[in-house]
């Protein structure tokens, strides 16, 4: 063997390691990486929950400690007991429940007439929905408070559902999803005779049920963590939603609160989210994937 076929080879090795060494770091530092922006997520997590097994004068200490010295189950239901989270789990879950429902028959027909039925000015009305999706909600607090006063809906349920039925995202969402359904499909359907709600009942709901489901999990989380509207127009104790109602529940008559108790009942509160995003993620991001770009 010649000196430079050794030579060659020799380079080729140490090329070689050289790859594989930066390969490996470059996998380290990755997960690294990874590592520390998860526990920078999950910290807040865990801090919540070691609070919520505290004793007021422990939590209290000017040095924190990171694992309680006594654990309190007993928080949790205390919490229960006094923030009547049984009644404020029921109202929120009301609201959500039907908000939801009723938003998407809203969602699935507004949907399907963008996609798939031909009419006067289509475009120029869908087109209008989307620029409405830059203006930020907050502006239409007013406006939906006075029209909530004055159609005498303050300190009902009502008024918690009604003004948030329509949603331009998910009508966007579904509708990008229906594009994608082969339109020949439509027209097949047509020519048997087959009517637009069976078509879509039949058809297009069972192709987009992915996006569905996703959009029904994001509904009921938004209506699970909304505070500002409920706090608006029905904070009073038979509408209270669940957010509103762990704001002042633990603070006693000298506006001290006690914190272990409190941070038992967003722990509490917290779980059927963190459950909801745990099992049923994939069909979030699922829905979500399946929307596309097309139109």
């Amino acid at each position: 063997m010649s000196t430079t076929t050794v030579m060659q080879e020799r380079d080729i090795k140490q090329r070689t390691f050289m790859q594989n060494v930066f390969k490996v770091f470059g996998k380290t530092g990755t997960y690294a990486f990874l590592l520390i922006m998860a526990l920078i997520i999950l910290f807040p997590f865990y801090w919540m929950i070691i609070s919520s097994l505290k004793t007021l004068p422990e939590y209290r200490q000017a040095i924190p400690t990171f694992w309680p010295r006594e654990i309190m189950w007993s928080n949790y239901s205390e919490a229960f007991k006094t923030a009547n989270l049984g009644d404020l789990f029921m109202n929120t879950l009301y609201v959500g429940v039907v908000s939801t429902l009723i938003s998407l028959v809203i969602t699935v027909l507004s949907a399907f007439a963008f996609a798939r039925l031909e009419f006067k000015g289509k475009e120029t009305l869908f087109g209008a929905l989307l620029a409405t999706m830059m203006i930020p909600g907050e502006l239409f607090t007013i406006t939906n408070y006075i029209t909530v006063n004055q159609l005498n809906w303050m300190h009902t349920f009502t008024a918690l559902i009604v003004p948030f039925l329509v949603s331009v995202f998910y009508i966007y969402l579904l509708r990008q999803n229906f594009m994608q359904i082969p339109n020949e499909l439509y027209l097949a359907a047509k020519v048997d005779g087959t009517s637009d709600l069976k078509y879509l009942w039949k058809v297009m709901i069972p192709l987009a049920l992915p996006t569905l489901i996703s959009i029904t999990i994001l509904k009921m989380m938004g209506a699970w963590n909304s505070y500002i509207w409920p706090k608006l127009v029905a904070n009073d104790p038979a509408h209270q939603m669940i957010t509103n109602g762990l704001r002042n529940a633990f603070t006693d008559t000298t506006g001290q609160a006690n914190y272990p108790v409190q941070m038992a009942a967003v722990a509490i509160v917290s779980a059927p989210l963190f459950l909801v995003f745990l099992f049923l993620r994939k069909y979030i991001m699922q829905g979500v994937s399946r929307s596309g770009i097309k139109g």
